[in-house]
């Protein structure tokens, strides 16, 4: 489907226009989570699913091929991921909440990439940063073509990115609750007698980051 755009938006795009940079570090977090790359570690936090065995003391797979051999990438290697995706998965070298590992240097670097691209289509104006009205569009067609998930089976992976990309916290919900919470993506909900429930910033840092205004008539942020 058209977006009316001169680029094709991908999730971490998407997510960018619709929530800054913490949202498209977001996205690329659940990517890697859903390719068994990334796990939550101590509440709050991130960590890879390589660190988490090797502190369990658990050796790494055999080596298969002979060493003359060149042995095709793995789905999950780094080599096969966007740079953004990538990007995080270095910053994880160490457990790090997810404000941490938006504020590495290669996540910023990959963000600004994201930022630059989005600028030269004419989705994303600098100063001061906000979508534009052409964004604005592309984000409603999306939005039409992939509704909010209400269940993840039979979800295929592509989607559910672009739905975390679109939505945010609402399919966060939905697709990776547990993950979610523990890894800090959402807030706690909790009760207090007497008072109902109310919002708790996730251990490991709080919302973080800037979503982008909608000057030029965008639409409203997240």
């Amino acid at each position: 489907m058209s977006t009316g755009t001169s680029i094709r938006l991908r999730p971490y795009e998407v997510a960018l226009l619709r929530g800054g940079p913490r949202a498209a570090v977001t996205v690329a977090v659940v990517a890697l989570h859903l390719r068994g790359d990334v796990e939550a570690g101590r509440p709050g936090r991130l960590r890879t699913s390589e660190a988490s065995s090797e502190a369990a003391g658990q050796a790494p797979p055999p080596q298969t091929s002979p060493p003359s051999q060149a042995s095709p990438a793995p789905a999950s290697s780094p080599a096969s991921l966007p740079p953004l995706a990538e990007a995080v998965r270095a910053a994880l070298a160490r457990p790090a909440g997810l404000p941490q590992v938006r504020d590495h240097a290669d996540v910023r670097a990959a963000l600004a990439e994201l930022q630059a691209r989005l600028r030269a289509a004419g989705l994303l104006r600098a100063f001061p940063p906000h979508r534009t009205r052409t964004a604005r569009r592309a984000l409603d067609a999306l939005s039409a073509e992939h509704p909010l998930p209400t269940s993840r089976k039979g979800l295929p992976e592509s989607d559910a990115l672009m739905a975390v990309a679109l939505y945010g916290e609402p399919t966060l919900h939905v697709l990776v609750p547990r993950f979610a919470l523990r890894a800090g993506l959402i807030t706690r909900a909790e009760v207090t007698e007497g008072k109902g429930f109310h919002s708790r910033s996730p251990r490991g840092g709080g919302t973080g980051g800037t979503a982008y205004s909608c000057g030029g008539g965008g639409g409203g942020s997240d």
